[in-house]
């Protein structure tokens, strides 16, 4: 009668595993609750932020820019250099149907959420946003009520996916909003267009807060026409009544030495670093200084075969704006040649540019956070080494035996003792049915390594 009970149990479990698989579209989601923390202090606990430029971006799809897919990795990397930030840029144009309900793409988003969760399985944050979409998010008073429909739509679909996911994942509305081939696209738009992306900031956030769930705390970030730092821009930007709103710069400072070919290749004098404070300041007497937290989206420096002044540079520059509270996020565009801002190879899965990424690490990380530091709240760390992650019963191995203990331990039907550090495969500091349909994929293959 026992054995016929504790049979019973197993297929229970194994029926109940494989509906959560189906339920979860074969991806490991990392899922847990929102911290008790403000916008200044999640950006402090950011320290170094990557871009995966380039990539869901590209249209039609993520080889489109000549960059290889995206792998768990690839982050791999990403993070042992020291970073633990990752922006996903993602372009939705082409890939989310018509009128009334502009339906995002299911085998698009899937892939969005793949890549979040391969970042978020390092522990690292996440942000995603809608970038190149220019087309259908225009900044004028023409065209707002068909782009507020649309903005808002596809918002509330991608919060709906990711609206049990931890506040290690950040939602960004726009890129940089703005009206292409306009006489002021670059030099902080007109009035027109300030006021309508202040409207889009506050239609995104508003469509965001109502999917309810986590989605009601996480942090969202807004920016300014074209995301830049000119006053006429930011002067102009309108922060809604939100405390968990987090303003984005994209700065390219100096614009010489980080974007233009025919600029200088040499940074680094007393007066180049003076002039970077200066800049670091304006923006932090803005934005900082009144409590609102920034992230610096995009940064670097393109290559002019001129290494060790770019090295200087990110490091000088990553240490100014963290000394400020703000996160420098370095572009990565994937390309490492003559103009690109790529330091990662990402097809041989190393780095083009060490010396720059170290750099980049290593100023952030000796900055002091304006007013002194303070202790982040994190997720806690396993109490026992891991070891061999997903082993839960000791036996050497990782399977579906693995899967089931952990399964049953989640609903209650706590079996015999286990090695608990092992179980939290995600390490977000407890033990669910995620980590139980994670140890699940990895014995079937879908996801070969935690």
């Amino acid at each position: 009668m026992k054995n016929l009970k504790n049979k019973k149990l197993v297929s229970v479990s194994i029926v109940l595993i494989l509906t959560l698989i189906g339920a979860y579209s074969l991806f490991a989601a990392s899922t847990s609750g929102m911290r008790d923390i403000s916008a200044i202090d999640l950006v402090w606990d950011m320290k170094a932020g990557w871009n995966l430029g380039n990539t869901m971006d590209g249209n039609p799809g993520e080889t489109s820019w000549g960059n290889p897919m995206t792998t768990q990795a690839m982050m791999d990397t990403v993070k042992a250099m020291g970073f633990n930030a990752v922006r996903i840029p993602v372009s939705w144009s082409g890939h989310f149907g018509g009128a009334p309900n502009y339906t995002i793409d299911a085998a698009w988003l899937n892939r969005v959420e793949q890549i979040v969760n391969y970042v978020l399985n390092d522990n690292m944050y996440a942000i995603v946003n809608t970038h190149h979409d220019t087309s259908w998010i225009i900044p004028t008073y023409a065209a707002e009520a068909t782009s507020t429909d649309k903005l808002t739509k596809i918002w509330t679909q991608i919060a709906n996916r990711f609206i049990n996911y931890s506040d290690y994942l950040l939602f960004e509305i726009m890129n940089e909003p703005r009206v292409p081939g306009s006489a002021a696209e670059w030099s902080g738009g007109t009035a027109e267009n300030r006021d309508v992306i202040n409207h889009f900031d506050q239609a995104g956030l508003t469509a965001i807060r109502n999917t309810g769930g986590n989605n009601a705390l996480r942090f969202v970030v807004i920016t300014t026409n074209a995301a830049t730092s000119m006053d006429v821009a930011i002067n102009a930007l309108v922060i809604p009544n939100d405390s968990r709103v987090i303003v984005s710069q994209h700065t390219y400072y100096p614009y010489s030495f980080s974007m233009d070919t025919a600029g200088t290749t040499t940074w680094g004098t007393a007066s180049d670093k003076s002039a970077c404070d200066a800049e670091s300041d304006r923006l932090y007497n803005k934005f900082g200084k009144n409590g609102i937290a920034v992230i610096i989206g995009e940064w670097g420096s393109i290559n002019k075969n001129n290494t060790a002044d770019r090295a200087v540079h990110a490091q000088y520059y990553a240490n100014s704006v963290r000394n400020r509270g703000m996160l420098p996020v370095w572009w990565d565009n994937g390309g490492s040649g003559n103009g690109g801002f790529g330091i990662l190879n990402r097809n041989a899965n190393s780095w083009s540019f060490p010396t720059i990424a170290q750099g980049l690490v290593a100023g952030a990380a000796s900055a002091t956070k304006p007013g002194g530091s303070v202790t982040t709240p994190t997720p806690p760390a396993p109490t026992t080494a891991p070891g061999l992650l997903g082993d839960v019963n000791n036996s050497g191995g990782v399977d579906i035996v693995d899967a089931l203990i952990v399964a049953q331990f989640y609903v209650g039907m706590t079996p015999s003792p286990f090695n608990q550090a092992n179980a939290d495969t995600n390490r977000d500091g407890k033990i669910d049915i995620i980590d139980a349909l994670r140890i699940a994929q990895y014995y079937v293959g879908i996801i070969t390594q935690f």
